[in-house]
């Protein structure tokens, strides 16, 4: 470190430890650090996912398993229904076979190299846990950390190529002590101070070493490489209903949606089109439109009452369908088909 990157930590955790947000995953700054499991299942959650959305399900799941073990006990099926509308579902199946993999060797692993076998914990989980619950100096860097690092020393080469240089960066300016703290000031401040639009420079106790302020031109940072345009597909989801009942699947364990309950549909994917309706009497109940990562769906709704049932299901009371745990997409679809 430089001698002003020596003062950085001090006065960034001065800073969080008057102005750290309340969030039910946290201890408070200087406190004891929280059980690994609160901190490994928030971070799992909040992968892609705003702090707002994640936190009603954070409470839901910390009700109904409140330990590692309750969660490794747990029917999949029933997980699954809970991760409904958070997105990104193989994070779900993850969590299962993490929890499984803890409660069967005894307990988290405390390194982030011990941390990285579990399922589903990549470079930056194992970072954040690491620092949060155990204590070790971790470079954690998630997108707040990001943008915070190409201002501080404005880092001109585009994401993702600026990767390595911006954790180079913050590895030089993670302190051994209060590892946990000073991880969580970094991103409080990228969230609420240093934000990507308009940041508030007049606040940040940084600014004073910030090399975007002093070009003048923070809000440039970080540099980000022209996006490509994601594909269109198009496919088909079917509402067979009889008797105020409606006829629900259950997908493949593994790949998009794996293992939720949904709606039969004509086979899309990522990569191609759906094959159509299948023959019989289909009203047209309209398309529903929602964004994956790499491609965006068009998918048209259709209802019959008298079509045999697709594929290996079960019949879904409709006075009872928000218990089915549908993923986002196919919640839209049923809300489309006129469900009640």
């Amino acid at each position: 470190m430089s001698a002003s990157d020596d003062d950085i930590p001090a006065r960034l955790l001065a800073w969080y430890d008057r102005h750290a947000r309340t969030l039910p995953w946290r201890s408070p700054p200087g406190a004891a650090a929280p059980e690994p499991y609160r901190v490994w299942l928030s971070e799992v959650m909040l992968q892609q996912t705003t702090t707002a959305a994640v936190a009603p399900y954070y409470a839901k799941f910390l009700a109904r398993w409140p330990t590692v073990e309750a969660l490794a006990a747990a029917d999949d099926g029933d997980v699954m229904a809970a991760w409904a509308g958070l997105g990104y579902y193989s994070r779900a199946r993850n969590l299962l076979a993490a929890a499984r993999m803890v409660v069967e060797r005894g307990g988290f692993p405390d390194t982030e190299e011990g941390l990285r076998q579990l399922p589903g914990v990549g470079a930056y989980i194992a970072a954040a846990v690491a620092a949060i619950a155990f204590g070790r100096r971790a470079v954690v860097v998630d997108a707040n950390v990001e943008r915070v690092v190409s201002r501080l020393f404005a880092i001109a080469e585009p994401l993702p190529a600026s990767r390595k240089a911006i954790y180079e960066r913050t590895g030089a300016i993670t302190p051994a002590s209060r590892a946990g703290d000073f991880a969580q000031a970094m991103m409080d401040l990228g969230a609420t101070v240093c934000t990507p639009r308009e940041p508030r420079c007049l606040l940040c106790p940084l600014s004073a070493d910030c090399a975007a302020r002093a070009e003048g031109e923070p809000g440039r940072y970080p540099v980000k490489a022209a996006k490509r345009a994601k594909p269109t597909r198009r496919g088909a989801a079917l509402w067979i209903e009889r008797e105020r009942a409606v006829w629900l699947v259950r997908r493949e364990g593994t790949g998009m949606l794996g293992g939720m309950r949904a709606l039969p549909d004509d086979g899309w994917s990522a990569r191609s089109d759906g094959s159509g309706v299948p023959d019989g009497e289909w009203e047209d109940a309209g398309v529903v439109r929602h964004g994956f990562t790499h491609f965006d769906l068009e998918l048209a709704v259709h209802v019959s009452r008298t079509a045999t049932p697709v594929g290996d299901g079960e019949w879904w009371p409709l006075d009872k369908l928000e218990e089915a745990g549908l993923p986002t997409l196919f919640a839209k679809a049923a809300a489309r088909a006129g469900a009640r």
